[in-house]
């Protein structure tokens, strides 16, 4: 077992001295009452003895004002629907903003397993005869650990970096792959102040850039892709309406990619040569229930759309002769039932548990998912 020394101790120590700046920020000081204010006691006692009746009303009805005054909530006040949408908030990152100048980062730790059989048929190209036939298995099991950096430029607009960390395993091959995903550069602008009683609308884009190993260029019978193997730009737009015990959610968004080529990747008797990957409408809704303070749960439904992708392939006939075809990849319909238990463990931290599950061929059979706010080096969201 490796041995980490006193660095646990220094990181134990660097949490107190961090929760002991939040302690006395939070607890203000009472001032002592001073010696004038005891001495003029006296005084103003005997002068409330030697005023009337009438002179007494006002002054009662002065301080009844004072104290509905004092017991009306502020803005700044805690209040359910502030907590419930905090807790909403940090299930869904599109639904979020951060403050002009402060930072906040997110730590998301996901879990996907895919299982399919796919069929392999190759046919004599002189006759009907079936060359090949072979139903062959597909599992893989994914990791991914992504860090989420947020900065407000301003009180209304967020922008963001996504850094993810994959390792994916294919059971049934014996392999494996260990490295950076995609990256993503995104921007979340919401155009309307908020305002008690009506939606919040949030528009946001992202471009994913392709960082990872891309499954067009590697050799598919030994190594896995950690990427998509292109770039994308995304925008779309989310709403929610906070309607204490309940928040109702809802987003729709387009993806469009980039097509590569100069590919030189063999499949099956063939060539890969290029790949465009169309577009995607997405959606999403759902809703978030406060069972109390400190637990909540929500459920959602996912939905993309992926249309207009190409496949160029380089094939030669039976003289040897190259030939450039393309095929059009059918429609895909992928969607997902999501279900995710917040919990907060202080009063700055709220700990997210999902588990989601596939509901059409194109989509991972089971989805487990833990996210939580990161607090050091200063990147803490107020």
């Amino acid at each position: 077992m490796r041995s980490w020394g006193k660095t646990p101790h220094f990181f134990v120590a660097l949490n107190c001295v961090c929760f002991s700046a939040v302690y006395a920020e939070d607890v203000a000081p009472t001032a002592e009452p001073s010696a004038v204010s005891q001495e003029a006691a006296p005084v103003v006692e005997d002068a409330a003895a030697t005023t009337s009746a009438e002179t007494q009303t006002p002054a009662n009805n002065s301080a009844e004002t004072t104290a509905r005054d004092a017991l009306k909530q502020k803005s700044t006040d805690a209040s359910s629907e502030k907590d419930l949408e905090k807790v909403f908030q940090s299930v869904e990152k599109n639904y979020s903003l951060s403050k002009k100048g402060q930072y906040s980062m997110n730590y998301d730790f996901g879990y996907s397993f895919y299982r399919d059989k796919q069929i392999d048929i190759a046919l004599d190209p002189n006759g009907s005869s079936v060359q090949r036939l072979r139903i062959t298995d597909d599992a893989q099991h994914s990791f991914t650990n992504t860090f989420d950096i947020s900065y407000g430029l301003r009180d209304n607009l967020t922008f963001n970096v996504s850094l993810p960390l994959l390792y994916k395993i294919d059971s049934v091959g014996g392999k494996e792959a260990v490295g950076l995903g995609d990256m993503a550069l995104g921007l979340r602008w919401q155009p309307i102040p908020l305002k008690r009683g009506l939606p919040t609308t949030t528009f946001y884009s992202s471009l994913s850039l392709a960082t990872g190993d891309s499954p067009y260029e590697i050799n598919s019978t030994k190594d896995l892709a950690t990427g998509k193997g292109y770039y994308s730009l995304s925008a779309g737009v989310s709403m929610s309406k906070v309607t204490d015990p309940i928040v109702l959610f809802g987003s729709a968004g387009l993806t469009i990619g980039n097509g590569t080529g100069g590919l030189n990747q063999a499949q099956s008797g063939r060539t890969l040569q290029s790949f465009s990957p169309g577009q995607t409408l997405s959606t999403s809704f759902g809703f978030a229930y406060s069972l109390n303070y400190d637990v909540s749960m929500s459920a959602s439904y996912q939905q993309s759309i992926s249309t207009n992708a190409r496949y160029g392939f380089l094939q030669r006939d039976e003289n040897n002769n190259p030939a450039y075809i393309s095929f059009d990849a059918p429609t895909q319909l992928s969607s997902l039932l999501n279900y995710t238990l917040s919990l907060r463990t202080s009063p700055k931290r709220i700990v997210n548990l999902s588990v989601g599950f596939g509901l059409s061929e194109d989509t991972p059979d089971v989805n487990l998912g833990l996210s939580m706010p990161l607090e050091f080096l200063g990147l803490a969201q107020e």
